[in-house]
């Protein structure tokens, strides 16, 4: 049996009710009222997540850029320091040992966000990497805490606790530096809900303190815990990939429709770049696409996907959007039927169900 890890905030879940469950090596909570509930708050008004379980991987050193402009998609030449993108970690076939969040700390000095599921693999594989690079790589994901504040009163609420801050002045990706509890933390301005809102890295031991003072000076906005239900049908409306359902080590960048990740123009070879050119010029076969049902139903993971000839892909993700009210999902179709407005069929419990490839994301928020 597997021994599960707790995140700093663990007694806090159980103080408030939530209903715990396995999730990706550690005891998280997937909800605390309903999924529904949890969800139409994050839209209409701000909640707050634990994501201490999400990986920290340090790469310092003279040479960090250029480990992380081998083993990443992106560019992070072009980051300036503050600044954050998102980006492939790469194999050498351009698929994916992980998606990751790049933070541009000094000059020679890029933190790392990954997957909590993928940590140590991460960890290893970048270790592997920087071998004759001038570099130093750590796995500080057990030294950190993070909380993510997300919805339209986010911004509001994260005024009354970090000090020390211009927060008004901090763009959607990227971070600032303030004074949260008499401790120094990064505070970036991303998120994985479609809302703004903002995440806090801060010592596991002030953690519990952070989720108790946002739950109290949030309560004029009417915030509320959120779990990785909600986190999850938020993510989905927003189109955003989730490693192990809609990207994987089998799927390529293009494949998963993320060719504005992928800079072939940057002045280094990366991991995967021959291969992923190589594709470019033939063309993928298969995409991953947005669709929705046109008749009732609920499409869920690994669901096959049909054309009157026969089978054409299958469906990554799933579900029935609690804020838009209808059945949407990602998968991966053969290219002759992922072009927006295409018709195809979903096997949900050996019923075929129409469906229709729509463009990406479902859900875009109104910027204020």
């Amino acid at each position: 049996m597997e021994t599960l890890k707790r995140t700093p905030l663990y007694e806090e879940h159980k103080r408030l009710n939530g209903r715990i469950v396995p999730f990706a090596g550690f005891e998280m909570p997937v909800q605390f009222s309903s999924i529904i509930d949890e969800h139409i708050t994050v839209r209409t008004k701000v909640g707050i997540f634990d994501v201490s379980h999400m990986g920290e991987i340090w790469i310092r050193g003279k040479e960090a850029l250029n480990l992380v402009q081998k083993v990443s998609s992106n560019n992070a030449e072009k980051l300036s320091i503050g600044q954050i993108h998102y980006a492939g970690l790469l194999t050498e076939k351009g698929t994916f040992v992980d998606d990751m969040l790049v933070h541009k700390i000094e000059d020679n000095v890029f933190l790392l966000v990954v997957n909590a599921s993928n940590v140590e693999k991460d960890f290893a594989f970048i270790k592997e990497n920087s071998k004759g690079f001038d570099v130093l790589v750590e796995n500080k994901s057990d030294e950190t805490a993070q909380i993510a504040i997300q919805g339209p009163s986010a911004v509001h609420l994260v005024l009354k606790i970090v000090k020390g801050a211009d927060l008004s002045a901090v763009k959607y990706y990227w971070f600032t530096y303030g004074d949260v509890l008499g401790e120094k933390c990064i505070v970036a301005r991303t998120g994985y809900t479609g809302e703004d809102g903002f995440e806090i890295y801060i010592s596991p031991a002030n953690a519990p303190k952070l989720w108790r003072e946002l739950l109290e000076k949030g309560e004029e906005y009417g915030i509320k815990p959120i779990g990785l239900g909600a986190r999850d049908t938020l993510r989905l409306e927003a189109c955003m990939a989730l490693y192990g359902n809609d990207i994987d080590d089998t799927t390529t960048v293009l494949e998963a429709d993320l060719s504005w990740i992928l800079k072939f123009d940057k002045p280094c070879n990366f991991n995967g770049k021959s291969v992923l050119l190589k594709q470019k010029e033939e063309g993928i076969k298969r995409k991953l696409v947005a669709f929705e049902l046109l008749e009732q139903g609920i499409p869920r993971h690994l669901m096959e996907c049909y054309s009157e000839e026969g089978k054409i892909g299958f469906v990554t993700s799933g579900t029935m959007a609690p804020y838009l009210k209808k059945p949407i999902g990602m998968a991966y179709l053969d290219i002759n039927y992922a072009e927006t407005g295409k018709n195809f069929f979903v096997d949900i419990r050996g019923k075929k169900i129409k469906a229709q490839v729509v463009n990406k994301p479902f859900y875009k928020r109104q910027k204020k």
